[in-house]
């Protein structure tokens, strides 16, 4: 059974769905101002894990995943640029796009954009405006945290004090200076704006989620997932301004990974250790070592990026590699032995045990390692047979869906295919049936399936 640490209740829960098989699964997504940094991604890989163990689990899952497009940042960087916001955010929006499918992020099913859905927002400010937990002032529309005595269940702070009337009007803001937030900022000279029935503005950063889930979600939703730096004010606020408004609880499971430092220090453009995926692309390590280092650390710890952590990320990737590889070599149809099988099935079990672990990536990749080390030495004693390397195959693939570290396999060359083809014909003039057989199952690992004929052999590639 799969627990998850609900930063709403501050323990490790049992996780069940409203809808028994069902998992309705949001996740803050980027805001496109820039190019987003190696931080950033390790809040969108690790939501990427959750969402392939749900499914994994045999749950169905509905992802959403936002694109911030209207906000402070997105609207002063596409005036500074002279472009409208609608192209300013299309250009980063894109690279998040060919960032992610680089780190084989999985795109979320459904991925609203902010600019998309004003009028849903419109609509939610209505009715918080309707039961009275808003107030005007200048144009702008303000929620009032007073209204809402469960305000800090989340980020367990104490806001009782907060000074009734404080605004704010910034999207961001520091937990010590708790403000009545804006929901609805009044039309500025020169900022994107929009004529809607509650007046000419632009939405709050923290209305746009509200709205964009509840729309596809529901009102009540399973689970919420963002960076810990989103604790407070955005989720924070997310929850009083959908709970007011819907009389309903907002969210069952909040998820929020931890922090990103570089080199023990925290990530800064001024100590010149703030990475962008494209950054560390040019310096040569590659997307897998990346996703591998970024998913090695339990999620709720901070994790150290550093070189040598990407080097160490790399040869773990590169014993896998070659071990697949050899197994690929050896691999026959026939079936594992019974020891094996036995073996498999535990190792199986083990690293269901640590996903269900509240995700404990670190101790379900050890998992792999000590079943690869325990292979490789039956394998030195001639104890692993071709069936057992095929079943060891499947494993290692099946553990992959979830953490898509392994490289890509480059296809085979048609030289190369040939040449098998020619050796594999030597073997079967020689009758040696059992060499030959070897051959045809390998190339058929590699997706290239053989036909003999009377006219010789035919060869063609399977997707």
């Amino acid at each position: 059974m799969l627990k998850l640490h609900n930063t709403l209740s501050g323990i490790e829960e049992e996780f069940h769905p409203l809808e028994e098989g069902v998992v309705r699964f949001y996740t803050c997504g980027p805001t496109v101002y820039d190019y987003a940094h190696v931080g950033n991604f390790r809040t969108f890989v690790f939501q990427d894990l959750l969402r392939r163990y749900l499914l994994y689990s045999s749950y169905r899952v509905i992802h959403v995943m936002n694109i911030t497009d209207v906000d402070d940042k997105t609207i002063l960087n596409a005036r500074r640029e002279g472009m409208t916001l609608r192209d300013y955010t299309a250009k980063y929006t894109e690279a998040f796009l060919e960032d992610s499918k680089t780190l084989r992020i999985e795109p979320a099913q459904i991925m609203p954009r902010a600019t998309d859905h004003i009028p849903e927002m419109v609509a939610l400010i209505r009715r918080l405006e309707e039961k009275g937990y808003t107030y005007r002032k200048d144009g702008s529309i303000y929620f009032s945290i007073a209204h809402f005595p469960g305000y800090g269940k989340l980020s367990k702070a104490d806001f009782s004090g907060a000074q009734s009337g404080a605004r704010v009007d910034a999207d961001k803001y520091d937990k010590e200076n708790a403000r009545d937030f804006v929901l609805w900022k009044a039309r500025k000279e020169g900022e994107v704006s929009w004529e809607t029935e509650i007046g000419p503005g632009r939405p709050g950063w923290h209305i746009e989620c509200s709205a964009m889930s509840m729309k596809y979600l529901g009102e009540t939703f399973d689970i919420h997932c963002g960076g810990v730096d989103l604790v407070f004010p955005h989720h924070e606020n997310e929850i009083a301004q959908s709970e007011c408004a819907t009389g309903k609880p907002f969210v069952r499971y909040w998820v929020h990974p931890e922090f990103l430092i570089v080199e023990g220090e925290k990530m800064s453009k001024s100590l010149g250790n703030f990475y962008t995926l494209r950054d560390l692309l040019d310096r040569g390590y590659s997307p897998e070592s990346i996703r591998y280092l970024l998913l090695s650390v339990h999620y709720r710890k901070q994790l150290n990026f550093t070189a040598d952590g990407l080097h160490q990320a790399q040869a773990s990737i590169r014993r896998l590699s070659d071990f697949m590889l050899r197994a690929k070599e050896k691999a026959s149809p026939e079936q594992p032995s019974a020891e094996f099988a036995v073996e498999v099935q535990s190792a199986r079990e083990r690293f269901k045990e640590a996903m269900d672990n509240d995700l404990n990536t670190s101790a379900a990749l050890a998992v792999i390692f000590d079943f690869v080390r325990s292979a490789n030495q039956k394998d030195s004693q001639n104890a692993f047979t071709g069936g057992d390397a095929r079943a060891a195959l499947d494993f290692i693939k099946e553990i992959d869906g979830v953490f898509s570290i392994l490289p890509s396999q480059p296809e085979l060359l048609d030289e190369e295919i040939a040449r098998q083809i020619e050796v594999r014909q030597a073997a079967r003039r020689r009758r040696d049936f059992a060499e030959a057989d070897r051959i045809r199952d390998w190339l058929l690992s590699q997706g290239i399936q053989l036909e003999d004929t009377q006219g010789g052999v035919r060869w063609k590639r399977r997707s």
